[in-house]
């Protein structure tokens, strides 16, 4: 027994040989800081002198390794006090947190890169500190399930989310007992930078944030640590403030993509049901992507008179949007604040478009309103701005409680969450509940009648696949229980590519047909625009 504690003393040592080596290697410590961050890591583990032994010559191409054994080690010597992913990851971000260079030192380093390499090299800079310091974890990232799938509308892109741990049980009755959250207030405020976490919130020790001015007014520039899509970044308000969409919103999107041409970024909705999964911090997503919204075609072309220079485009997708385009920010910005007003305060009966309903709860006797946008706005490759305007309503009634314009009950089986910003621009980001079970699946298309059986015997019962089972029912009756295996999962992955479209279609005011177009083009008409002859 003591020869093994030993050993793992031993094997924890060289660890913190490798990782501080690796640190110094990916650039996030110096040559000056190699011996006090060895020293750091001998403290918190409890050592007093390093390994003793030979440290030879690698180079790592991340920090699992050494950090695995160090994590190990933790859970052996009590840092933490259970070895599940919660605490493994608390454990995490606390090493790596000692390997990192101080906020202000990022921070320089990122202005400095900046004015003497371009706002691209400061990104490119910046993104790898974030994945070399295990912030983003690129090795979750790589077990998401990624797929392109055709549709009518172009290709959709279609992940399963794998990337982000589930809590078990256990330590989410252990969360339930904590007080609310009183510090940091959500996970997005600047008060996350170097905070060691809980069994309710991440550590962020790794964390680090850029300042930077929207219309002179101070916000944060980081990544997610999730990544859905290439450089995935999130722009945050310096304070704790809800989300809002006005002119100053469509503003900050131009100002940014003025100061970052590389980069698109858009805003969730702000109303519920259409919003976006945190309102109660004002903030924006971008990155260096290119969507399946932003190549899909154009139906039509508009101008209006007072926008001069500026077109608006019908553009042929599920939901419905509005392309805007122009050479001059300012009088874009002017263009999509008018539309947006005019969309607020627009109803259509016949398209079940309403503006506003009766307040009646509370009796404030103001309206409630149900008409927003999700903005998006990103550089043309001639060097101007394409700004595109997506309407939403939130209004439920009894055939749909949860939304008119939201994934209807009968796809909720694969997606019932809002589609934000991300879904909307044609990239789902589906639960990692999917992947067992559309194996599952495909095992009864390729001969498993027991466990089609079960499913279909008990549509209610508490297997995972009860949510699917009219849908099982139907892929049966349709293409048997004889499928090759490849077969099963190549038409599972096809079937849930076009259910997505399905739901964005659904989430769409003006719907892809004769009479959606033509209530579109009444909404384009009324807000002042004039089609462009072909």
């Amino acid at each position: 027994m003591e020869a093994e504690a030993n050993q793992n003393r031993q094997e924890a040592q060289y660890a913190i040989e490798r990782l501080t080596h690796y640190a110094l290697q990916q650039g996030l410590i110096d040559w000056w800081d190699l011996d006090y961050s060895r020293n750091r890591l001998l403290e918190l583990f409890g050592f007093d002198e390093p390994f003793a032994g030979e440290v030879g010559e690698e180079v790592l191409t991340g920090p699992q390794e050494p950090l695995n054994v160090l994590i190990d080690y933790g859970v052996e010597i009590g840092l933490i006090p259970e070895n599940t992913d919660t605490f493994r990851d608390l454990l995490d971000a606390r090493i790596m947190g000692l390997l990192m260079p101080r906020p202000s030192e990022t921070i320089a380093k990122f202005r400095q890169t900046a004015e003497n390499g371009g706002i691209q090299a400061a990104t490119d800079e910046f993104y790898k500190l974030s994945v070399d310091s295990n912030y983003i974890r690129m090795d979750r990232v790589a077990q998401n399930i990624y797929w392109n799938q055709p549709t009518s509308f172009g290709d959709m892109e279609i992940t399963i989310n794998l990337s982000k741990p589930e809590k078990n049980p256990k330590e989410i009755a252990m969360a339930k007992l904590l007080p609310p959250p009183i510090y940091p207030k959500c996970q997005l405020c600047r008060e996350n930078v170097g905070y060691a976490g809980r069994i309710n919130h991440p550590a962020r020790q790794n964390l680090r944030v850029i300042p930077l001015e929207l219309n002179e007014e101070p916000w944060f520039f980081q990544y997610s640590p999730y990544v859905y899509y290439n450089e995935h970044c999130i722009v945050f308000h310096h304070d704790h403030v809800p989300m809002k969409l006005t002119k100053l919103t469509l503003k900050r999107l131009l100002d940014f993509t003025g100061r970052f041409p590389h980069y698109f970024i858009g805003s969730n909705a702000d109303l519920p049901i259409v919003g976006g999964s945190i309102l109660t911090h004002d903030h924006f997503q971008g990155g260096r992507h290119t969507f399946p919204l932003e190549k899909a075609p154009i139906e039509a072309v508009f101008s209006h008179p007072e926008f001069g220079g500026v077109t608006a485009s019908m553009v042929h997708w599920p939901m419905s949007v509005l392309r805007l385009k122009g050479q001059d920010p300012e009088v874009l910005l002017e263009a999509a604040n008018d539309l947006y007003e005019k969309w607020k305060a627009y109803s259509d009966p016949d398209a079940e478009v309403l503006a506003f309903s009766e307040n009646t709860e509370g009796g404030s006797g103001e309206p409630v309103p149900h008409n927003t946008v999700t903005p998006i706005v990103r550089r043309s490759a001639d060097g101007g701005y394409e700004f595109d305007i997506v309407l939403r309503n939130n209004r439920t009634n009894e055939q749909h409680p949860e939304g008119i314009f939201h994934p209807h009950r009968e796809m909720h089986h694969i997606k019932k969450e809002n589609i934000g910003l991300i879904e909307v621009m044609g990239l789902a980001i589906l639960p990692g509940r999917l992947k067992q079970e559309l194996a599952d699946i495909a095992g009864i298309l390729s001969g498993d009648a027991a466990l089609y059986e079960r499913t279909v015997s008990d549509p209610a019962g508490d297997s995972p696949l009860a949510v699917h089972a009219d849908w099982i029912k139907e892929l049966v009756s349709r293409h048997g229980m004889t499928l090759e295996r490849e077969q099963a999962d190549a038409l599972l992955k096809e079937e849930v590519g076009r259910k997505f479209a399905e739901i964005l279609g659904h989430a769409g005011v003006f719907k892809v047909d004769e009479a959606g177009r033509e209530a579109f083009r009444r909404f384009v008409g009324a807000a002042g625009y004039q089609e462009l002859s072909s």
